[in-house]
C-alpha cells in the first residue's frame, strides 16, 4: 500500500472521516452542511482526503459558488465561519492545497479560499495568500455557572444580572420555532444592512442537522420577540451560527440575556466549549464577545488567486459596500425578503 495518497470522494459518497480530523474541521465539514449548499442553492461540492499508510490524514471539502455579482470561486465552509479543512501534518496539507489549485484551474474559477482555525499560527504556503482579518471566540463551559460568571469583569457581570431582571424569557426548540426565529433574524440582519437567507434555508438546515440544531427565541413578558439564534452542536462544542438582537432591545441587555441562557443550557447538557462565532478583528462584535472572557482564535483565511486577481473583500467593512448597506437598511420588507437570498447566495 502506498504511504501517501490523495483521493477524491464520489459525489454521493458519505464521508467517513475520523473524529480527530472532523472535530477541528468543524460542523461545516459534515455531509449535512455540504447538502445545505447543494439543496438550497444548487452548488456542487468537491471533497478530497489524504491517506498515510491507509489511515485518513487530511480532509478538504470545497463548494463551487457561482454568482453574477460576486463571481465564481471555491470555498470551504460556505456560509460558515471556518472549517471543511483539516490535516495531520504538512504533507497532507500541501497535497490537499495542490488538489484545490488544480480543481480551480479545471473549473476556471476566480480563486480558492480555505478557512480554518489553526492550532498554532503559521504562514500560508507558497502560492497562497493570507487574509488574517477574522477570529472566532471559544469559551470554556462548566456546570458551575457561578464560577463562570465570576470570570467576567465587574461591569459585564452587572449587565448579565440586570438582563435577568428585565422580564425576558428564552425558548429553545426546533421547527416549532422556525417562523419566529426567521422573522427576528431577517429583520435584525436588515437593521445591520445585510441580506439574509430565506426561511427555506433555515428549514433545510434544521432538517439536515436534526437534534444537533436548536433555534432559540428571546421574548419579553408580553410576548414581544426581542432576539433569536441558531445553535449547532458538534461533539462537545456548541456553535453560535447566528445570535441577533433587535435594536430596540439592545439597551436592556437582551444580548447578554441570550448568551447567558445559551451558556447555562449547554453547560448543563455537558458541552465543554461555546464557540461564539466569527467577528472582524477590531469590530464592535469582537468587543462584545471578548466580554465573555473567551480564547480569541485567529482564523486562517488562505487564498489561491488566479489570473492576477486581488484578494476578495466581501465583508461589511469594505467601503465599496457602504452605500448599499445604508440603502438596504431602509428598503421595504417586500423587497428585502425575496432579494436577500439572491444576493447572499454569492457571499459564501
Amino acid at each position: 500500500m502506498a504511504e501517501h495518497t490523495v483521493r477524491q470522494l464520489a459525489a454521493d459518497e458519505p464521508s467517513a472521516w475520523p473524529d480527530a480530523l472532523l472535530q477541528p474541521a468543524a460542523f461545516t465539514a459534515t455531509d449535512a452542511w455540504r447538502h445545505l449548499a447543494e439543496t438550497t442553492y444548487g452548488f456542487r461540492s468537491y471533497r478530497f482526503e489524504t491517506r498515510d499508510h491507509g489511515a485518513v490524514s487530511g480532509l478538504l471539502s470545497l463548494t463551487h459558488i457561482r454568482h453574477p455579482l460576486f463571481g465564481h470561486y471555491l470555498t470551504t465552509a460556505p456560509y460558515g465561519s471556518y472549517g471543511g479543512f483539516a490535516f495531520a501534518g504538512a504533507e497532507p496539507r500541501d497535497s490537499l492545497l495542490e488538489r484545490a489549485a488544480e480543481l480551480a484551474t479545471h473549473l476556471n474559477v476566480d480563486h480558492v479560499n480555505v478557512r480554518f482555525a489553526p492550532d498554532t499560527e503559521s504562514a500560508s504556503p507558497s502560492g497562497w495568500l493570507s487574509q488574517p482579518i477574522y477570529a472566532t471566540y471559544r469559551m470554556d463551559l462548566s456546570p458551575d455557572t457561578d464560577a463562570m460568571l465570576g470570570r467576567f469583569g465587574s461591569d459585564h457581570r452587572n449587565h448579565v444580572r440586570k438582563s435577568l431582571k428585565k422580564g425576558f424569557v428564552v425558548r429553545f426548540g426546533h421547527l416549532d420555532l422556525l417562523d419566529a426565529a426567521y422573522e427576528v433574524l431577517a429583520l435584525s440582519m436588515q437593521e445591520l444592512g445585510s441580506p439574509f437567507h430565506g426561511k427555506a434555508y433555515l428549514r433545510t438546515l434544521a432538517e439536515l442537522f436534526g437534534e444537533g440544531l436548536e433555534f432559540c427565541v428571546v421574548e419579553r413578558g408580553d410576548g414581544t420577540v426581542a432576539g433569536a439564534g441558531v445553535l449547532i452542536r458538534h461533539g462537545t462544542v456548541i456553535n453560535n451560527l447566528y445570535a441577533n438582537i433587535l435594536r430596540a432591545h439592545r439597551s436592556d441587555y437582551a444580548g447578554e440575556f441570550l448568551y447567558w441562557k445559551i451558556i447555562e443550557r449547554y453547560a448543563g447538557l455537558g458541552c465543554e466549549t461555546f464557540d461564539l462565532g466569527r467577528s472582524l478583528a477590531g469590530s464592535g462584535n469582537e468587543t462584545f464577545k471578548m466580554k465573555w472572557k473567551p480564547r480569541r482564535v485567529p482564523l486562517a483565511y488562505w487564498y489561491c488567486l488566479r489570473g492576477g486577481r486581488q484578494l476578495p473583500n466581501l465583508n461589511q467593512a469594505n467601503p465599496r459596500f457602504a452605500t448599499a448597506i445604508r440603502l438596504w437598511k431602509h428598503m421595504p420588507r417586500c423587497v428585502v425578503r425575496p432579494l436577500g437570498p439572491l444576493i447572499i447566495r454569492g457571499i459564501a
